[in-house]
């Protein structure tokens, strides 16, 4: 369930114009036929983890994954057809093979945080749990078409949680991978907040500054010195 804070926050910007018409252009999407991932019961699942005060961390990225778990999962005696997305930034459900950009994290992860092992799956739920939105600037994506929805309103949906979390978070760390993302950073408080930006780390610009940006060490030190307990980046194998 969508915690409380970000409820009132949701429905008032479901009562906008922009809002209406972004959702009003999915659903005759979803009418035509037309796969969108992710699930729609799961556009939201960012807010149902952590309250806007105890957000921690931002990780925030670009649009969904656009596939399907595929034949990997076939091997493991599941569907094929379940969906990359579910509502999580960067995550997939268990049982999807991990995504490159997920790869790519992981990489980094080793040699940033102590005692990191790579897991086996993708699901990065217990982040979510600890105070980490994983987010991105665009929350819906047509099956097979990477930035199918962009310009379709979501950019002003996340612009409004960012100004939410920006106004009314005592202190948190952004972590904006990519040019979509870092564009929302323009508009945060740096004097309040740390601002990590990055290259996104899809295999397209993972070497162009990604590894060895640390961005996990760096969220927990400064998190320690602000008298907050750190997030523990490690997952279960």
């Amino acid at each position: 369930m969508i915690k409380a804070h970000w409820q009132q926050i949701i429905k008032q910007e479901q009562l906008q114009d922009y809002y209406c018409q972004l959702q009003a252009e999915i659903t005759h999407q979803r009418a035509q036929g037309i796969t969108i991932f992710p699930e729609e019961k799961d556009v939201f699942c960012a807010f149902e983890f952590s309250d806007l005060a105890d957000v921690k961390v931002v990780v925030l990225g670009q649009d969904p994954y656009h596939g399907v778990s595929g034949k990997a999962a076939l091997k493991q005696g599941m569907p094929d057809d379940i969906p990359q997305a579910h509502g999580l930034a960067f995550s997939v459900q268990s049982g999807v093979k991990v995504p490159p950009s997920l790869v790519n994290i992981y990489k980094e992860l080793t040699t940033d945080v102590d005692g990191f092992v790579t897991p086996k799956h993708g699901n990065l739920t217990a982040w979510a749990e600890q105070g980490v939105l994983l987010l991105n600037t665009v929350l819906t994506v047509q099956q097979g078409m990477a930035h199918s929805h962009a310009k379709l309103g979501w950019e002003i949906f996340t612009d409004k949680i960012i100004e939410q979390i920006n106004r009314h978070n005592k202190g948190c760390v952004f972590i904006l991978w990519g040019a979509h993302a870092q564009k929302k950073g323009r508009n945060i408080d740096n004097a309040k907040h740390l601002i990590l930006n990055g290259p996104h780390p899809s295999p397209l610009s993972a070497y162009r500054g990604f590894f060895g940006s640390q961005p996990f060490s760096k969220a927990n030190n400064w998190l320690v010195a602000q008298g907050v307990a750190p997030i523990d980046w490690c997952l279960n194998a």
